[in-house]
């Protein structure tokens, strides 16, 4: 049985990329595909009348699962922080209809013994989409981010969700009491001070106050090293592979991959269950 995966993240729309994607899902077979966020076209260039996700990418799917047939593998995925939450009906939909499992906040079973988990939130940005945004281990903001409870989102939310909800406890409440030594977590930011959060921040300020060039989660990076997952995925931070030259990470047992990618190609990340010390990246 196999255990070769394929991981990308970060592909804004780009029909180019998603070609490039279901060419290498035909051709390779693997045995399952997961897919990091920020799968929608930027959401400054999308008007709010266009459903991307039923107009191109439910039926590059639906003809990819027609071609395959039974060998159609698992495709796992979530949305990002800049992807407006009001496609998510449509994401579901089309996951229930058997294209896709929709995994935010969301546990699923492989063989093997291998578990899955998603998690779409990210701390706050600058940005002022805020749909998936969340505090991350407290109420504070970094310089020059914008809070979530500014900005703006395309569905409602109770506010005391905006308020008082955060990254860290989201993920206690995910994982609970669960043994994470064969599980893969697939998240859209990645861990806090390490190769894969670093932003072309450097020199920057706000009010005097430098700007810290890190930017992922710290709740993320506390979750790993306390909880051990055998797998995480991140995307998210484009340039951090370009300026830190590493788009793998291993904190204590648990090896982190990253298919961010600032330049036109597809960053196509592939792993193996059983050995994702192995993976290996490929701009296509």
């Amino acid at each position: 049985m196999t255990t070769s995966c394929l991981f990308v993240s970060d592909l804004h729309g780009s029909e180019s990329r998603y070609e490039k994607l279901w060419a290498a899902i035909a051709g390779e077979l693997p045995a399952a595909v997961f897919l990091g966020g920020d799968l929608l076209p930027h959401f400054a260039h999308a008007g709010p009348e266009r459903d991307f996700v039923r107009e191109r990418l439910a039926p590059g799917f639906a003809a990819l699962r027609e071609r395959l047939g039974a060998a159609y593998p698992p495709v796992f995925l979530i949305l990002g922080n800049d992807d407006p939450r009001a496609f998510e009906p449509s994401i579901v939909a089309e996951g229930d209809a058997g294209l896709w499992l929709y995994a935010h906040q969301r546990r699923f079973d492989l063989p093997g013994g291998f578990c899955v988990y998603g998690y779409a939130y990210v701390p706050p940005t600058p940005f002022l989409l805020k749909d998936w945004e969340r505090y991350d281990v407290s109420r504070y903001v970094d310089p020059g981010c914008v809070s979530p409870e500014e900005g703006r989102r395309s569905v409602d939310v109770p506010a005391h969700e905006i308020r008082d909800a955060t990254i860290r406890d989201d993920l206690e409440r995910l994982a609970g009491d669960a043994d994470l030594g064969r599980s893969v977590f697939l998240f859209h930011s990645p861990p806090y001070d390490t190769l894969l959060d670093r932003a072309a921040l450097d020199g920057s300020s706000h009010d005097h106050v430098p700007l810290d060039v890190h930017v992922g989660s710290i709740a993320i990076r506390r979750f790993i090293e306390a909880r051990r997952p055998r797998l995480t995925l991140h995307g998210h931070i484009h340039e951090s592979a370009r300026l830190t030259g590493s788009w793998k990470e291993r904190i204590g047992g648990t090896v982190a991959l990253s298919a961010a990618h600032d330049g036109v190609e597809l960053a196509l990340v592939r792993f193996d269950l059983e050995d994702p010390d192995g993976a290996t990246r490929r701009l296509v």
